[in-house]
């Protein structure tokens, strides 16, 4: 007999706006690509979130990864359009986890949330404002889900339970069941659009890692950073002049502390809150000299900038009829979904920052803060809504800002506050006002689920201990950025600390060539280069809800006890094979679960263990780094700024573990999209056991009139 919530799909009820011949016959779904399946719901909005990125797929690179059978019972999914906005139901088996729903800070496991996902600052709750919102989810079972629409969109994530469920909880007495629970058990995601349809897509695994990879290569694949964009970047204090940036630099070189692109904050505008655009000659005279002069010192500038114009701005009478009905800070909005408004504002960037040198960008406020941001009442005059509006702005300014160096031949990296569905392949990296370094460490850890990249930046710190607790974890992630906007804050500001800050410095440049080539797997074949454990093979936990009894609660203050998941929110995996447990202000130890198989101590290559918990003491100068056996980590020799194009650096090759391995080393120029016309090469790099039982390493030639970066290769069997 056909489930009663089935039969209510297919009811067309006009008085209740359930309409449209689709939900009369059932979701139809197209493969659209390799393991990659579309149906459409109803009338979707003519704009979206893939229309705003406006970004290709990857057809070839999601071929390789193979075909693949519809994950999903297609008779347990629904959707439906009542009232002029469109429900959607897909179904959850037990003992199923789920993640993602774009960059949560303090949750991994979204399970029986309740979420809006809305773009907007992060306000210290998990609750589906964030700075990229995106929704997708990826299942523990192996298949992934994408709602492309640019709205404010609400999830019930496993926390709704239908009357006519086929697996529904159990009714429990609260008064005599310790296992009574106010989070009953619900076998379904539920989401609800505001509007009168939408597309959805379904992504193959067969493993979760392979949903991610089909989801960020369908959204055109990881970007691939200049090597300068994985070197050490330091934003200066907002009131920099020229002069004192230049010093500045120059200190970097005499200390020895690597240094490869600075950024300029917003006294570098001659008006800012809103923008000029223009540069303030009082603290920047000769901008263009300015420029080349750290250029000549091997170091790149960045822009901050958020897109709001001031009234005197050059371009503001040009632009005003291509702006919002409302105003930040007194700037005006410009509509960059317009061609003409997109031709007039970045004209401005071309002329003032790009055509004299500036490598790159920091996009600011495109985010959030209801009191500032642009209000849901405002008009846009191409007509798209202001709720459109603000859950794309971010992807408009990271795809348009990207076009201005890619006409160039020139690679950029930057920093954005917003980002969405679809956005994967920008080059830009989200940072936040928050500074919770525990959460910003979950933050690392849920961006491999949402296509997005997080800094987890260093800006101040009370102690020398907690600055350099959080210099190691930057030097470990997407981009190794000190933010000393406000606090003027140097890498030596903690003398106790600082050559252990130095070190861990100088590591983020040895491990250059491991980050390149993460960065190209995640470009080429969609792998997120920082990623939750729970991707890990051979990774295992308990995923089911631990429930709080009455008799251990306070049920003055709590009378509903709530379930409490176990997560792994404080460690990750870190390209191919490394995982990182940072550590926090205030520990001298802490535990660290590693999956199945052999890992190894990053530092001395000692075996650690293996399909364990293990409580680990690594003292200050340390971060927690192990590496899975039969791992081949590629250094290069330390330097103070990436590789040029064309030059060559030693390498060292470290090897861990008993088992042999293999790895597939990237290379190219470093600064141009020339990779895409096929000037890359991957080097194979083979670690085999002799018949003497001795351990031996080989990498493959360079290809004859291909980009060849690496030197002489030297072999450090770190087990052996």
């Amino acid at each position: 007999m056909m489930r009663l919530s089935k039969i209510l799909t297919f009811l067309i009820v006009s008085c209740c706006g359930i309409v449209t011949a689709a939900n009369a016959q059932g979701l139809n779904w197209t493969e659209v690509a390799p393991g990659v399946w579309k149906t459409v719901v109803g009338n979707p909005d003519e704009y979206d979130l893939l229309k705003a990125a406006g970004v290709a797929p990857k057809v070839e690179a999601l071929a390789k990864i193979g075909q693949a059978a519809f994950p999903l019972p297609e008779s347990d999914i629904a959707g439906q359009v009542q009232g002029g906005k469109t429900a959607l139901r897909f179904p959850l088996e037990r003992g199923e986890q789920i993640y993602g729903f774009g960059l949560n800070f303090q949750s991994v496991h979204q399970r029986g949330k309740i979420l809006r996902l809305h773009v907007d600052h992060y306000g210290g709750e998990d609750n589906g404002r964030t700075h990229a919102p995106v929704p997708f989810y990826v299942s523990s079972n192996g298949y992934g889900v994408f709602v492309n629409a640019a709205r404010y969109i609400d999830v019930y994530a496993g926390a709704a339970a239908r009357i006519d469920s086929e697996n529904p909880p159990e009714a429990r007495d609260r008064n005599t069941d310790e296992n009574w629970t106010s989070r009953p058990y619900s076998d379904a995601v539920e989401m609800l659009v505001p509007a009168a349809g939408v597309e959805v897509y379904v992504f193959a695994g067969p493993t979760p890692l392979d949903a991610i990879r089909r989801y960020n290569l369908f959204n055109g694949g990881g970007p691939l950073p200049p090597r300068w964009g994985l070197g050490f970047t330091q934003r200066v204090h907002k009131l920099y002049t020229a002069e004192q940036t230049i010093a500045e630099a120059k200190a970097f070189e005499e200390k020895g502390y690597p240094l490869d692109f600075i950024g300029l904050e917003p006294g570098w505008q001659s008006k800012a809150y809103p923008c000029t655009f223009e540069w303030d000659k009082g603290r920047f005279a000769d901008p263009e000299k300015f420029v080349q002069e750290l250029k000549g010192m091997g170091v790149k500038v960045n822009l901050w900038t958020n897109p709001y114009v001031a009234p005197e701005a050059s371009i503001y009478d040009e632009i005003l009829p291509y702006t919002a009905s409302h105003t930040v800070w007194v700037g005006a909005v410009p509509d960059l979904t317009m061609p003409k408004a997109q031709d007039i504002f970045w004209s401005a960037f071309e002329e003032n920052h790009v055509d004299i040198g500036v490598s790159g960008y920091k996009i600011d406020e495109v985010d959030g803060y209801d009191r500032y941001l642009w209000p849901d009442v405002a008009t846009f005059p191409s007509g798209v809504s202001a709720e459109q509006m603000r859950q794309t702005y971010g992807l408009l300014v990271q795809k348009q800002s990207t076009r201005l160096f890619r006409e160039r031949n020139t690679r950029t990296y930057g920093l954005v506050r917003a980002s969405n569905g679809g956005g994967t392949s920008f080059p830009y990296v989200i940072y936040n006002d928050y500074y919770k370094h525990e959460d910003f460490i979950t933050a690392l850890v849920n961006s491999g689920f949402a296509g997005v990249l997080w800094t987890p930046e260093a800006r101040a710190s009370k102690t020398g201990e907690e600055w350099l607790r959080r210099m190691q974890s930057v030097v470990f992630s997407p981009m190794a950025m000190i933010n000393a906007w406000s606090s003027g804050t140097k890498p030596w500001s903690f003398p106790e600390v600082a050559e252990e800050v130095k070190a861990m410095a100088i590591l983020r440049m040895q491990m250059m060539p491991y980050w390149y080539s993460a960065f190209a797997k995640y470009h080429f074949e969609g792998t997120p280069p920082f990623r939750a454990m729970n991707l890990e093979e051979g990774f295992t936990q308990d995923q089911s809800a631990a429930t709080l009894a009455d008799s251990q609660v306070n049920l003055e203050t709590n009378p509903y006890a709530e379930a409490v998941r176990r997560e792994v929110k404080d460690q990750y995996m870190a390209g191919e094979y490394l995982l990182v447990a940072p550590m926090f202000t205030g520990q001298t130890s802490r535990k660290v679960i590693l999956p199945q198989g052999r890992w190894y101590d990053f530092y001395t290559g000692e075996f650690v263990g293996g399909g364990e918990v293990i409580t680990v003491t690594p003292g200050l100068e340390k971060i927690p780094v192990y590496v899975k056996d039969g791992g081949i980590i590629p250094m290069m020799a330390p330097m103070l700024h990436a590789p040029k194009a064309g030059e060559k650096v030693a390498m060292e090759i470290r090897h861990y573990g008993e088992k042999p391995g293999t790895y597939r080393l990237y290379d190219d120029d470093g600064e141009t999209f020339d990779y895409e016309k096929g000037e890359y090469t991957w080097r194979e790099v083979v670690v085999e056991r002799r018949s003497n039982g001795k351990l031996r390493g080989s990498i493959s030639k360079a290809e004859r009139g291909m980009p060849n970066t690496f030197g002489k290769v030297s072999w450090n069997f770190m087990t052996n």
